[in-house]
């Protein structure tokens, strides 16, 4: 298989949609509803939620490769979250913060995301071969 049947193998517009879905996690934190809630509730509920949201729609859309395509979603997610966080860390707080601050943490987020990504996939993997069966 060729590099661009590959790249055109893979739903990049369901993947962009994904990504961006599990904005909602930062922006809860931006707009303080983290903290009004209960930080540690509010983080894992949403993830759980952005989690589930993930394995559904890959499982009902019937993609070709669902761990491969979660594992983009997951750092499609890290790339628009970095890309967030350097915009509004310096009108928030008046100074960039985040992992722009530190290569080594933009690192970390994309991994993080990928293995995220990559949870969600195996899992959307063993439902897509339970449905075809």
């Amino acid at each position: 298989m060729s590099n661009q049947n590959v790249y055109h193998s893979f739903n990049w517009k369901l993947i962009v949609i994904l990504s961006s879905i599990a904005l909602i996690r930062p922006f809860l934190s931006m707009f303080g509803i983290s903290e009004a809630i209960g930080k540690p509730v509010v983080s894992i509920t949403a993830t759980i939620l952005i989690s589930l949201t993930w394995i559904v729609v890959v499982v009902l859309k019937k993609e070709a490769q669902p761990l491969l395509t979660l594992i983009f979603v997951g750092i499609g997610y890290g790339i628009l979250a970095i890309i967030i966080s350097g915009i509004f860390s310096p009108i928030l707080t008046g100074h960039l913060q985040g992992p722009l601050t530190n290569p080594y943490a933009i690192v970390s987020v994309l991994f993080t995301n990928a293995i995220w990504g990559g949870i969600t996939g195996a899992i959307a993997t063993i439902f897509s071969k339970i449905n075809h069966s």
